[in-house]
């Protein structure tokens, strides 16, 4: 690295211009989520009611999976309330990874569920139990799904989306509990155990996927694009050699910093306004970046 009297390798932090209104973002998550809770627990009620009355496991399972889904939904509101306090001293990011530690919640719920469900079929599998009666109806989650998952991708919430995914599988766990009672009805005993089953596995799977995408947000993973178009946002700007880009997601907080090489002869004052282009360029070219740390590295001579 060559050290002159000019360039010594400066640091700045260039705030980008924000294309949502944070506070509105909030309103529309928090409405999400309450829509859902109260949706879910209704569906949930009502399944549990049913299950009670004919006995069914697969509808005992899904019963459990929709009202657990209300203690994620509390999570999810928790975490988005703890992201909106300002930075201290010791927290100088802010909470913002409250929002991504609610995820953390919603796959222990996941597995609980899993557990619950998994334990209930089996037993009743291995008792020979059956249904007498059939439940009338089964409330989907359609709609739910899609409500948040629109307003995930609106407000740029992952946490908000990975639920709307839990909810649209939901939906298939009532078709299956749904199916269960139906081959009860035709005969087929083995079916309720069976769609319970099948309920469980549905609900191992969003488990797994969930904890995934939890585990990659907290270990600071990021779509390799987003790399990739921060480096080329950099390069584009007269006067950069070269560009090398990390980046960060805190909650819905996406953080890049750039390392630019530059003419080691460039002064701090020349190489602090060539960061406000790169931020500019950065902030045509992403978008969903929020802030920029731009850091300048000393070329060969």
């Amino acid at each position: 690295m060559h050290k002159t009297s000019g360039l010594r390798d400066p640091a700045a932090a260039f705030p980008l211009p924000r294309r949502r209104d944070d506070t509105q973002d909030r309103r529309q998550a928090n409405r999400a989520v309450a829509v859902s809770a109260l949706g879910l627990a209704a569906t949930g009620l009502i399944e549990l009611l049913l299950a009670v009355i004919t006995g069914s496991v697969g509808l005992l399972g899904d019963a459990i999976h929709n009202l657990s889904d209300v203690s994620t939904s509390a999570v999810v509101f928790l975490g988005f309330r703890l992201s909106r306090r300002p930075p201290t001293e010791r927290y100088p990011y802010g909470l913002e990874r409250a929002e991504d530690l609610a995820g953390v919640g919603i796959a222990v719920v996941i597995w609980v569920s899993a557990a619950f469900a998994w334990t209930e079929s089996v037993r009743k599998f291995l008792e020979h139990g059956h249904t007498a009666h059939v439940g009338a109806g089964i409330a989907g989650n359609q709609v739910v799904a899609r409500y948040k998952l629109a307003v995930g991708r609106r407000i740029g919430s992952a946490t908000l989306v990975a639920d709307a995914r839990h909810s649209w599988l939901d939906a298939l766990s009532s078709a299956g509990a749904l199916a269960g009672l139906i081959a009860v009805a035709l005969g087929q005993p083995w079916g309720d155990p069976v769609a319970g089953l099948v309920v469980t596995a549905f609900i191992c799977h969003v488990g797994y996927q969930v904890t995934a995408d939890v585990a990659r947000r907290l270990a600071d993973g990021v779509d390799p694009a987003v790399i990739t178009t921060a480096e080329a946002a950099a390069g584009s700007v007269p006067g950069v050699i070269h560009a090398h880009a990390r980046a960060r997601c805190t909650g819905r907080t996406l953080r890049v910093e750039i390392e630019g090489w530059v003419d080691p002869d460039l002064p701090v004052r020349d190489a602090d306004a060539l960061g406000r282009q790169v931020a500019n360029s950065l902030a045509r070219q992403l978008p969903e970046a929020s802030s920029l740390t731009w850091v300048v590295r000393a070329g060969p001579a």
